[in-house]
């Protein structure tokens, strides 16, 4: 397998040097030769490259053979995606929770997507220094060209032919002293709540990431940060992050603190700090349980005024705190996936946060939003194998497991401290079900039915009820996962 991604890999240099110079050739004969260089090679190296699993609390990558007896592999390459495609049986007009829903209630639309491509790379250095990156693209990457056109009388134009995005998800170097001391620095996932810490496809039931952690909670959530961790032989894996604080600029009422991970500049401000902290135990055999909590300001990390100008003004004690906890769990023996997980987070001074922002000058960054002092999203999914019944499938590794899931979540929980009904729609419940089929470990097909119930409110009359229409949906996705060592 190694020789004939190595000799691949080169042809692909070769290839794209005979682009910029005509005069280099590749033959037959050459290839035949570099396949025999590799073979030498690897008579060098009789190890054979092992399927590795992704350790979601560090993020180091581990053989699942011996390391006692085999040689561990300096080069991981792996990643994770989707392709999906989904059905839904009600608008997505911006002005579907406005003051007539009704106007809706009978509209639809579809998607063919790519959610999330991502490329793995790592390398082994020895002596404990190793580095990772990915690159994530999601909904397809960006397509742009400059055009001539030819009905405006040849105008440059520029055009952007596809939306997306793409980001440079991690990138780290990493000192391991030993199992119990790892020092990690650069971009990297911060492992608040469960579905950060387990973001890869096949690590959840549903087409797509769970709603209510995904509705509120940034994610993938990654930042520049420096980090310690380790692990004890009892099963006890630790996590310690130091890190810029989030964006109050960003905040809004349907995403909670979600958009002040990110940065309209080319570097992240950090005028404030923040900490971030995971505990998983896994001693138990096929049980992990896990917490996991975020602490930080957000109010001054901004360029819309400066400190000054702040501390001459009503905000000049308004810090805007974020601290979020979160309990996950996983079970997976019998056949049988329970997972779930809770998440509930406060923004201090909410109410001043809101007036700032909506006060801000049109073209700024800020949405100009309500935001939540108080959100949380809950949610727990089970499934059973059926192919665990034969044991010809199970030697295949084969897998197909029917689920159900259950969510809540709501970015407005509280305002100041306080329930409101203004934004009633940002509350709902959803459940679904569906089937995961896995041919073989690393992909797997899925199909799933859901129905969100919005959360009731007061009405115009002073009745509290049903405000807004449902939302079901069906989605059908194949996903994928895996990451190898040569």
């Amino acid at each position: 397998m190694k020789k004939h991604i190595l000799a691949i890999l080169l042809l692909i240099i070769c290839a794209l040097a005979t682009r910029a110079e005509d005069s280099i050739k590749v033959s037959a004969a050459d290839l035949q030769a570099l396949i025999q260089r590799v073979e030498r090679l690897e008579r060098k190296d009789s190890v054979s490259p092992k399927s590795v699993s992704v350790d979601a609390m560090t993020g180091a990558t581990q053989r699942k053979d011996s390391m006692k007896t085999k040689r561990r592999g300096k080069f991981t390459i792996g990643g994770y995606g989707e392709i999906t495609a989904k059905h839904c049986f009600y608008s997505n007009n911006y002005l579907r929770y406005g003051k007539n829903p009704e106007k809706y209630a009978n509209d639809h639309y579809g998607e063919f997507d790519l959610p999330h491509v991502v490329i793995y790379l790592g390398y082994d250095f020895g002596k404990g220094w190793s580095v990772g990156s990915e690159i994530e693209f999601e909904h397809g990457g960006t397509e742009s060209a400059v055009e001539i056109e030819e009905e405006e009388g040849g105008e440059y134009e520029s055009e952007i032919e596809r939306g997306g995005e793409v980001a440079l998800e991690q990138f780290w170097v990493q000192k391991m002293f030993n199992r119990y001391a790892i020092l990690r620095a650069g971009m990297q996932v911060i492992p608040v709540g469960g579905l950060n810490a387990h973001h890869e496809s096949t690590e959840y039931f549903g087409v797509y990431r769970n709603e209510g952690e995904f509705t509120i909670m940034p994610s993938t959530w990654h930042e520049v940060a420096l980090t310690f961790m380790g692990s004890t032989p009892g099963g006890w894996h630790y996590q310690a992050m130091f890190l810029p604080g989030l964006d109050s600029d960003r905040f809004n009422r349907k995403n909670w603190i979600k958009p002040g991970t990110g940065s309209p500049y080319e570097f992240k401000l950090a005028n404030v700090f923040a900490g971030a902290a995971r505990v998983d135990y896994t001693g138990v055999k096929g049980l992990r349980l896990s917490l996991s909590g975020y602490c930080g300001n957000s109010f001054r990390n901004t360029l819309s005024k400066t400190n000054a100008e702040l501390d001459e003004s009503a905000y000049k004690d308004v810090k805007g705190t974020v601290t979020i906890g979160a309990f996950d769990f996983a079970y997976k023996d019998h056949g049988v996936i329970v997972r779930g997980d809770f998440t509930y987070g406060h923004l201090s001074d909410a109410a001043a946060i809101t007036q700032y922002n909506i006060s801000m000058r049109k073209g700024s960054v800020s949405s100009k939003q309500w935001v939540a002092s108080d959100a949380l999203a809950a949610g727990i999914e089970a499934g059973y194998d059926f192919f665990s019944l034969n044991r010809a499938l199970v030697a295949k590794q084969q897998q197909f497991y029917v689920f159900g899931r259950y969510d809540y979540y709501d970015s407005m929980f509280r305002y100041d401290g306080k329930p409101t009904d203004m934004y009633a729609w940002c509350g709902r419940h959803r459940i679904a079900a569906g089937i995961n089929y896995f041919p073989i470990p690393q992909v797997a097909v899925k199909a799933e039915f859901s129905y969100g119930i919005l959360k009731p409110g007061t009405r115009a009359d002073g009745t509290r009820g049903k405000l807004y229409n449902d939302e079901p949906q069906i989605a059908v996705g194949i996903v994928y996962a895996g990451f190898y060592q040569l």
